[in-house]
């Protein structure tokens, strides 16, 4: 059976959605930058590439991939759009390594953008009413417990209270992800990563964007603890905008091959996917699903917990990964080491593949071995995939 091996991986740095840099930035645009790019580092021809796999999520539905396929000069690649929620991108490169270790595709693209500040807004005939009213998919059938327009609820408040998670821990981890994304934009480990984006500023110049612009520099303890919780009319509720991701704008994107055509290419292989798996949950249970993803992914590379040297799971919300880290007893020193949801931020459809072009570099920085991606997804799923190094 073929490997799949990651020879090529690049994002765009994170824009705050509305406000930020990316706002007037489509999806598409974000896309066609990242697919251009990771093509052109891969250094493979465009006849190779069998398919192009984007998540997208708030973009109204369509197929993506296919329009980037048509604006990032590759005409002769097909697209196939991915939706698992926030999940998406994850699963897309989880769909491009099983078409190769199937034999059946020998170089795939994948990735996800995601642009909430341009995402369309969705309307839905109701069948008693001459007026249409705002709408958006759901992702599981409401209940008081679990409302589908509300993941502090349906996320951050159940996982926190399921799992005993108090204000004050939700507040300290949000703290340490921004100090660890800052951290990291200091030294440079992303700008590797990153491909600069050509925008126009307020002033109608164009400038390049490629610095993280949603992790803050000056927050403390103290000022996370000021914020004033979510839902105030719910007791005791301790989700706040500081301990829960941001709303943000970004693309990412991978090229997978069969080690073979690597091979023959003469490519260095970024890393190799081990394995993969996806969970479904109680929606109540959304922001512990990847405690079970997680191990059922390792499982099936015959891995344990032990073998991974750096896991990223990602903070929708920063009782996701506290409670990760409690019950499947993880070390919090290797998980997210270079921030996540919290201080970079959760461009939905992207985040999967930023998480892998995030670790996969963290990895190799460190001197290679297993990683975990994990995200949690709406609708009550989590996916995680294991990569390795060397």
């Amino acid at each position: 059976m073929p490997e799949a091996v990651i020879v090529a991986a690049c994002r765009t740095a994170i824009g705050t959605s509305f406000k930020g840099t990316l706002s007037r930035t489509p999806a598409g645009d974000l896309a066609t930058t990242v697919v251009e790019e990771v093509v052109r580092r891969s250094t493979l021809p465009v006849e190779v590439f069998d398919d192009l796999v984007l998540g997208e999520v708030m973009q109204g539905g369509g197929d993506l991939a296919r329009y980037v396929a048509l604006t990032a000069g590759l005409p002769s690649v097909s697209g196939l759009a991915h939706q698992r929620q926030c999940a998406s991108s994850l699963s897309a490169v989880q769909t491009a390594a099983a078409g190769i270790r199937a034999g059946m595709d020998n170089a795939i693209i994948a990735g996800g953008a995601e642009s909430i500040s341009t995402a369309p807004k969705m309307f839905q005939q109701l069948p008693d009413s001459d007026e249409p009213v705002r709408w958006m998919p759901p992702s599981h059938p409401a209940t008081p417990e679990t409302p589908a327009d509300d993941m502090s609820i349906t996320v951050g408040w159940n996982t926190a209270r399921l799992a005993g998670i108090s204000r004050e821990d939700m507040d300290a981890w949000a703290l340490r992800s921004h100090q660890r994304a800052v951290a990291a934009i200091d030294a440079g480990h992303f700008t590797d990563q990153i491909v600069p984006v050509e925008v126009a500023g307020p002033d109608g110049n164009k400038v390049l964007f490629e610095v993280d612009e949603h992790p803050r520099r000056n927050t403390t303890l103290e000022r996370l603890g000021g914020l004033k919780p979510l839902h105030p009319e719910i007791d005791g509720f301790s989700i706040t905008a500081g301990n829960s991701s941001g709303i943000n704008d970004a693309a990412a994107a991978l090229v997978l091959t069969s080690d073979t055509l690597a091979a023959e290419r003469g490519l260095s292989p970024l890393g190799v996917v081990r394995s993969w798996a996806s969970v479904g949950v109680d929606p109540l249970r959304t922001g512990l699903a990847p405690i079970e993803a997680i191990p059922k992914a390792l499982k099936r590379a015959g891995l344990s917990l032990s073998d991974v040297a750096l896991f990223e799971i990602n903070e929708a919300f920063a009782a996701v990964p506290i409670a990760a880290c409690r019950e499947l007893d993880l070390d919090p020193e290797i998980v997210n080491i270079s921030g996540s949801g919290c201080s970079l931020g959760h461009p939905v459809a992207a985040t999967g593949a930023r998480m892998i072009t995030t670790l996969l570099s963290d990895l190799r920085r460190r001197g290679g071995g297993i990683g975990v991606a994990a995200l949690c997804a709406g609708g009550g799923m989590a996916s995680a995939i294991v990569v390795e190094t060397v």
